[in-house]
């Protein structure tokens, strides 16, 4: 058994929230703990979650959690409608309780859940991670911040009514397609919670290089007022890494508790954006995210989601709203199509 010195844990699964800090073992503990979002929080499992089982660690791989495994975490609040929701505690000490929010290891108190999702499981908490005499947080390693954000290469921005309504699934098929064309692509996701799986599927569709929200230091977007500094340091890093265009994704919905409203209302990004994709779960919500975004002076370029699983929903999303349908999963290529006609005159402006 390797030897543990005082004053530090051998954690048994680093949540893919902490990739960025490139912990290892042993984890020291810090004297005190902190409740700021972002704080790296070791844990103990007291339970299992059968209908939630997985915890996806720092290289993209899945664990399940099983009693008594020692994780290592980091603080952050969950708003899903089809989940957890939970938030950091007021305050906290070693021995208090709390619970596992989500996939990526994002830790709180849970208040409630979706009713299909089982109880989420306990955790007890064995204190904060410490290094060099202070408590360890994401930020400290987040992407810098920018406070002015120029001219930079195309955006598609996908976006939509509320969360499983297709946004990734359509955001994987763009990049797909414009890689495909011999566009240099990037991609982001601006808002959600803390995971590695679809920044992964993003390069493995195509994507040179591909971002988050944990790499500006944030566990969770849930409560944010503002995600244009999230936004921002995005894209300008892909613009930084040479891409002809980027497809970032706005996680969750276009009303809700993540900040997606926030990153519209950034005037110096929104100049820099295509093509806007809005992927609705109905005809309702098609109308619905029409009508927001013309409030903000953006029109949609196409509707995907589950509105246009089939004619039912495209025919009337073009013939009554006027705007261009291609579901994400059978139409690819419209989807592709469409975009790709939109941005080939803004790809070679910026060249």
């Amino acid at each position: 058994m390797t030897h543990c010195p005082p004053g530090a844990v051998r954690v048994d699964a680093f949540a893919s929230v902490t990739s960025r800090l490139a912990l290892s073992n042993p984890v020291p503990l810090a004297d005190a703990c902190a409740t700021d979002p972002g704080t790296v929080v070791i844990v103990r499992a007291l339970g299992e979650n059968p209908r939630y089982p997985e915890l996806e660690t720092t290289d993209g791989s899945c664990v399940p959690v099983r009693r008594g495994r020692i994780i290592a975490g980091a603080l952050g609040s969950r708003q899903a409608l089809r989940g957890f929701v939970g938030h950091p505690p007021a305050t906290l000490a070693r021995g208090d309780r709390l619970h596992l929010l989500n996939l990526g290891g994002v830790i709180g108190r849970c208040v409630d859940a979706a009713r299909d999702m089982g109880e989420a499981i306990p955790v007890e908490v064995l204190g904060c991670a410490g290094r060099d005499g202070r408590i360890i947080n994401i930020r400290d390693a987040a992407l810098p911040e920018v406070h002015r954000l120029g001219t930079t290469a195309p955006i598609v921005l996908v976006l939509g009514s509320c969360m499983s309504v297709g946004k990734t699934t359509a955001t994987l098929e763009i990049i797909r397609a414009l890689a495909q064309r011999g566009m240099k692509v990037g991609a982001g996701k601006v808002s959600g919670v803390a995971c590695l799986r679809d920044t992964r599927r993003m390069q493995e569709a195509g994507a040179c290089a591909a971002y988050n929200f944990v790499d500006c230091g944030m566990a969770s977007t849930a409560g944010a007022d503002d995600l244009s500094s999230v936004a921002r340091r995005i894209a300008k890093r892909l613009d930084a890494d040479g891409v002809d265009a980027m497809v970032i994704e706005l996680g969750d919905g276009l009303l809700g508790h993540y900040g997606v409203a926030g990153v519209l209302d950034d005037r110096k990004l929104i100049a820099n954006v295509g093509a806007v994709v809005f992927c609705a779960s109905d005809l309702v919500s098609a109308w619905g995210g029409r009508e927001l975004l013309a409030r903000r002076g953006l029109r949609i370029d196409v509707v995907s989601g589950p509105a246009t699983d089939n004619m039912a929903g495209s025919s009337y999303i073009e013939a009554e709203l006027g705007l261009p349908a291609a579901n994400g999963l059978t139409e690819p290529g419209k989807l592709a199509g469409i975009l790709a006609a939109r941005l080939e005159k803004l790809v070679r402006v910026h060249a």
